[in-house]
């Protein structure tokens, strides 16, 4: 059962842009993920077969992050995720993306860094349980240029990247820029307890000593 306090604990840690947010499609063996949009699929169709696409139909508007896809979510019913870089450049939190067979062995020499510098992290294993993400969640939306400088000389000290090159089982940063280029949303980020993956023991966070999933994930986020 989800309740209205998981969804506003939720909303309260991964916030993105509110505007918008990103939902899974997936078709035929393959997937990815998209702006959730409001289409009125008669009108799409028509324009459709004038010989146009959904990439060019100019009707289509953005939903807003909101409770019930939220509640989708956290059931299993769908999957989201949200797009970290706010209009002013600021984000509300940060995270690094690991995959590759290493990824575990990675992923826990940041941890330890971050500790060493009082710095509370929290470690998720993927959707796919091929990966994790190593979360740092702010009070405030601070500069995205600030948090990823910070991130990457954390990086720098686990001996993560160096100034040449990085792990394999690094992959990027969260929000993945600085600013905005001008062009679509930014970069998302999958979110996690995704209902259907949190029953195989993916999606959810981790015990950084055992790498199994905390008892209770809620108690765990308060």
């Amino acid at each position: 059962m989800i309740s209205q306090a998981n969804i506003d604990l939720f909303k309260s840690l991964f916030r993105g842009r509110e505007d918008v947010y990103a939902v899974r499609w997936e078709k035929n063996g393959r997937g990815g993920y998209m702006p959730a949009y409001k289409v009125d699929w008669s009108d799409y169709n028509q324009h459709k077969a004038k010989g146009g696409s959904f990439a060019n139909y100019e009707k289509k508007e953005h939903i807003p992050f909101n409770d019930e896809a939220i509640k989708e979510h956290l059931s299993g019913k769908s999957t989201i995720g949200v797009y970290p870089l706010l209009s002013d450049n600021t984000s509300f939190f940060i995270a690094a993306d690991f995959d590759e067979a290493n990824w575990r062995e990675s992923i826990l020499n940041l941890y330890h860094v971050c500790l060493e510098k009082g710095l509370p992290a929290v470690i998720e294993r993927s959707r796919s349980g091929n990966g994790g993400h190593l979360w740092l969640f702010f009070e405030e939306n601070v500069p995205a240029f600030m948090s990823r400088k910070i991130v990457f000389e954390l990086l720098l000290q686990a001996g993560i990247v160096s100034r040449f090159e990085k792990e394999p089982s690094f992959d990027r940063l969260f929000p993945n820029q600085d600013t905005h280029s001008g062009k679509g949303v930014g970069n998302l980020i999958a979110l996690p307890l995704q209902g259907a993956s949190l029953k195989n023991g993916n999606s959810c966070f981790l015990n950084p000593e055992t790498f199994e999933p905390v008892a209770n994930q809620w108690s765990f986020l308060l």
